[in-house]
């Protein structure tokens, strides 16, 4: 039997053919009409992801607060923007109605970019100015080649304020309520255990 050859992605594509088109490579965002291939990632990167995927995950889901969603899920924060795939989105239960089956539609609660020498300056530029105009709540940026973690909170009049992190190297979240972060854990190779981090944020409590 015959096997037809793969389709060739067409040069541009509106976004609702791109959301439907059967991508061989998930691993794509939607950029004025074309789409656009990701670089692959390193593992540093990735246990990085993993770390902070997972523990923003398991307290918000104990708490009731929200989800949290992974690249390759696409991000759509206004009809006007591209369509990006930030590493992690969370999103509050509160904003659930913006989570469909193939995107966000509408602006992530946080958005979390952990950048690769490739993608500095997408996530620094491009990507920073897309997060503030679309509405997003909170924009982190990891970089752990430089171990450079940087946080931006959105104001009353919709920009993008930085936050630095306390005099003890922490750095508290406006939009998951009672979360904070030890950057320091962001840096260790291999990251620390969730469990750990968890006991040590409050949520689960230290046995005897």
């Amino acid at each position: 039997m015959a096997v037809s050859p793969p389709q060739a992605v067409p040069a541009t594509m509106t976004f609702e053919e791109f959301i439907a088109y059967p991508h061989a490579d998930p691993h794509v965002e939607w950029v004025n009409g074309k789409v656009v291939p990701m670089s692959p990632v390193t593992e540093r990167h990735a246990d990085v992801v993993g770390f902070l995927s997972a523990l923003i995950r398991t307290y918000a889901g104990e708490k009731r607060l929200g989800a949290v969603y992974g690249e390759p899920y696409q991000m759509r924060a206004a009809e006007n923007l591209p369509s990006r795939s930030p590493d992690i989105v969370y999103v509050a239960a509160a904003n659930a109605a913006r989570v469909l089956s193939g995107y966000l539609n509408g602006p992530a609660d946080v958005a979390i970019e952990v950048v690769s020498p490739e993608s500095r300056g997408r996530d620094r530029g491009e990507k920073y100015y897309e997060y503030e105009e679309g509405g997003v709540g909170e924009y982190w940026i990891v970089d752990p080649d430089r171990l450079d973690a940087r946080f931006f909170q959105r104001d009353a009049h919709g920009a993008f304020q930085p936050v630095a992190v306390s005099d003890d190297g922490v750095y508290h979240s406006k939009a998951i309520d009672g979360f904070w972060l030890r950057v320091e854990w962001l840096w260790r190779i291999p990251a620390p255990g969730v469990l750990d981090t968890l006991k040590e944020i409050g949520l689960v409590q230290p046995t005897n």
